[in-house]
C-alpha cells in the first residue's frame, strides 16, 4: 500500500453519509449535524456543532443519537458509533461530570474561528461574522420551534 493509503486524511475519503442527517424515534424526527463513516475503524462517527460553550445537556443528547444510530444504522460487522462535540468553550470539570458514567465513545472538544482567510478564498466564502450570525439565527429558530411547557 502507498504512503498515501496508509494517511489518516486517505481513510476518511467518500465517509460523509449525511449532513444534517435524519433519524426518526418513536414516531419523532432528529436531526444530526454530520454523519460519517470511519473506513478504518468501521465506524460511524457522529458530530454534533454547538454555538455556545458546553452544557451537560449536550453530552445527553448526543449520548441518545449514538444509541439510536447504532440501533437504526450500525450492522453487526461495525463497531459502536463514535461521538465528537464541538463546542465554543468548555469546562474540563463540567464534561467529566457529564460525561463519568456514559458507556458511550464521545469526546468533547473546543472549536476556534479564525479571523485570517486567505486571500484567494475571501471572495467565495462568508466571513465569519456571516456564518456566527447564521448560526445564531439557527439557534433562534431551533429555540422558538420547541414547544413551551406550561
Amino acid at each position: 500500500m502507498s504512503k498515501r493509503g496508509n494517511s489518516p486524511a486517505a481513510c476518511w475519503t467518500n465517509t460523509l453519509v449525511a449532513q444534517c442527517g435524519h433519524l426518526e424515534i418513536g414516531g419523532k424526527d432528529f436531526y444530526l449535524d454530520l454523519l460519517f463513516y470511519y473506513l478504518r475503524l468501521r465506524s460511524f462517527v457522529m458530530v454534533e456543532l454547538k454555538t455556545t460553550e458546553f452544557k451537560p445537556e449536550h453530552a445527553g443528547k448526543l449520548n441518545f443519537y449514538l444509541s439510536a444510530a447504532d440501533d437504526l444504522l450500525r450492522h453487526s460487522q461495525d463497531n459502536p458509533t463514535i461521538g465528537i462535540l464541538l463546542c465554543r468553550d468548555k469546562n474540563r470539570v463540567v464534561v467529566e461530570y457529564a460525561l463519568r458514567n456514559m458507556h458511550q465513545p464521545i469526546g468533547v472538544a473546543e472549536y476556534q474561528l479564525s479571523k485570517a482567510l486567505p486571500e484567494s478564498l475571501k471572495g467565495s466564502l462568508p466571513t465569519v461574522e456571516q456564518l456566527e450570525a447564521e448560526l445564531k439565527a439557527m439557534e433562534m429558530q431551533e429555540r422558538d420551534e420547541k414547544p413551551h411547557s406550561k
